[in-house]
């Protein structure tokens, strides 16, 4: 298992990350550079969608691990990343109807992974994250996963709302988690399902929210009013297993 965060530094290192076709996640940049091989750089950052941060020389030593950075430093995923359609495909191999586990925003590794590994565990077929504002697959979320990573696919997507209308044309549905939900042991959560969690703090963003066709909670019966986002996630989905083993 490969548990390493990449961290590529160097002009042509970086460059030639983007050329292999390697998942970056985010690109930093010294600020106020310009010459040749950084506009390449950053031509390449932007054709595949990367993050790309211009940060002072200071951030990037920081960030180093050679001392050689060139004024680039790329963050690349411990992982590769899934498609969506692999997930369906999955699914269809295992004659089950689909069950994802969408995250609007979250943004703590540690709950990314503890996340992945509930999915894997309750045979979810997959986890989609957004691009932007979200924990992606490093070091911390690999571990966190124990191992998950390895079994369970996870895709980046541009526009989640974007995604979640595509799969409703293959005919999922969608519920997301929100305190003033329906209790979730009222609710049929059974046939082809993905399962929104939403951001640690924010919960699920409005648009989003208005994408699902159910909005469910975890009936509270203490002081406190909000569940931690990753044992919310194993809440839910465990609800959807035990309504799965009863069909």
């Amino acid at each position: 298992m490969r548990y390493e965060e990449l961290t590529i530094e160097g002009r042509n290192a970086v460059l030639e990350a983007f050329r292999s076709g390697k998942t970056i996640d985010k690109l930093f940049v010294l600020d106020g550079c310009q010459d040749g091989p950084v506009k390449t750089i950053t031509r390449e950052a932007r054709k595949h969608d990367t993050i790309i941060q211009f940060v002072s020389r200071e951030r990037l030593d920081q960030l180093s691990e050679t001392r050689k950075h060139q004024g680039v430093i790329a963050k690349a995923a411990a992982y590769e990343y899934a498609l969506v359609d692999d997930m369906l495909k999955m699914a269809e191999e295992k004659g089950e109807p689909p069950f994802l586990i969408l995250l609007d925003g979250i943004e703590d590794p540690h709950n990314l992974g503890a996340i992945i590994r509930t999915a894997n565990l309750a045979g979810a077929h997959g986890v989609i994250i957004p691009k932007r504002r979200a924990a992606g697959l490093t070091a911390v979320v690999a571990k966190t996963s124990a191992g998950a990573l390895n079994y369970t696919p996870v895709a980046k997507v541009t526009n989640l709302t974007a995604t979640m209308k595509e799969l409703k044309e293959k005919g999922l549905w969608f519920v997301c988690a929100d305190m003033n939900g329906e209790v979730m042991y009222s609710q049929n959560l059974t046939g082809p399902i993905g399962l929104v969690i939403g951001n640690e703090g924010e919960g699920v963003s409005k648009l989003v929210k208005e994408n699902c066709d159910f909005i469910t909670s975890v009936p509270m019966r203490g002081e406190i009013d909000s569940l931690n986002a990753s044992v919310a996630a194993g809440v839910l989905a465990y609800e959807i297993v035990r309504q799965r083993l009863q069909k």
